[in-house]
């Protein structure tokens, strides 16, 4: 990603020259966390092995019967917001927000069940884009008839991509939608004192090590026992595994991503997402 902002920075220099003068601080911490993650390509890489039957034990977990009706629900809502989006002219899937993907079919369908089953309270998001996982993670609280998701993005340099932050979920829940336009290094923390304690956490900002590393650790500390971490791309680095290594009090599980049409940068040309539940578990009723 770094080289995607580097290349545009020297393609538009007045635009990024704006963007640092605009908030020098947030401007050097974007790029610290890019540099980084440029640097962190040379470690060697994690062999994850994907749980193909993550699904029921994660409902095994939640206590709940697998197959589900919230599978049921996800089902029908999927392409619609797809032919939706596709209407608008908005592409989704791999790339299709500058070098950045949408949610893919696994990833958002274990956040629905997720927030169907836990009904949480307060949901955090890093990473937005088109807004296509808030758009789910929205519908499911919509539908729970409770629930406040806060997302954090910090928008890209580019006017055509910032033009569709957000657009899949356009007007829509005001009552249940915070947006908060700034990198997770510094508003995460605060907006986590704020809140005090959460239910639920995605992870689908800037996918390096150190990132991932930050967000989780902060998340799991002010996470409930019965909640929930979800990180995307986590083949991307070793944070998922040293992560679950580390904490104590949890269940973990690696998923194989859905894309709707195959990622050739990844190694499976899928993708991968983690799960990790933090114990003790109560029993939630659908």
């Amino acid at each position: 990603m770094l080289g995607t902002a580097l290349r545009y920075s020297l393609r538009y220099p007045i635009r990024a020259v704006r963007a640092v003068a605009r908030d020098p601080l947030e401007a050097w911490t974007t790029f610290q966390d890019r540099y980084v993650h440029l640097l962190e390509q040379h470690r060697p890489q994690i062999a994850y092995e994907p749980d193909h039957s993550w699904e029921a034990r994660l409902h095994s977990l939640l206590g709940m019967p697998w197959p589900c009706t919230a599978t049921s629900e996800f089902h029908a809502l999927w392409p619609e917001v797809i032919t939706q989006l596709e209407a608008n002219g908005i592409r989704v899937g791999p790339e299709s927000y500058g070098a950045w993907n949408d949610g893919d079919a696994g990833f958002m369908r274990a956040i629905w069940c997720l927030i169907r089953h836990l009904r949480p309270g307060n949901v955090i998001e890093t990473g937005v884009a088109h807004g296509f996982s808030s758009r789910f993670i929205l519908e499911a609280l919509e539908k729970n008839g409770a629930g406040h998701l806060w997302s954090i993005d910090l928008p890209p340099l580019n006017p055509a991509l910032q033009s569709q932050v957000g657009v899949a979920v356009g007007d829509r829940f005001p009552d249940r939608w915070s947006f908060i336009k700034g990198s997770s290094r510094r508003c995460l923390p605060g907006l986590l004192a704020q809140l005090g304690q959460i239910d639920l956490f995605i992870h689908d900002s800037i996918h390096s090590e150190r990132n991932v590393h930050f967000e989780s650790d902060l998340a799991w500390k002010a996470l409930k026992p019965g909640g929930a971490l979800v990180i995307d791309d986590i083949d991307a680095n070793a944070a998922f595994h040293s992560f679950t290594q580390t904490v104590r009090g949890h269940q973990s599980m690696i998923c194989e991503a859905e894309p709707v049409r195959p990622d050739t940068r990844r190694f499976n040309k899928r993708g991968l997402f983690g799960i990790i539940l933090k114990e003790p578990l109560a029993k939630f009723r659908t």
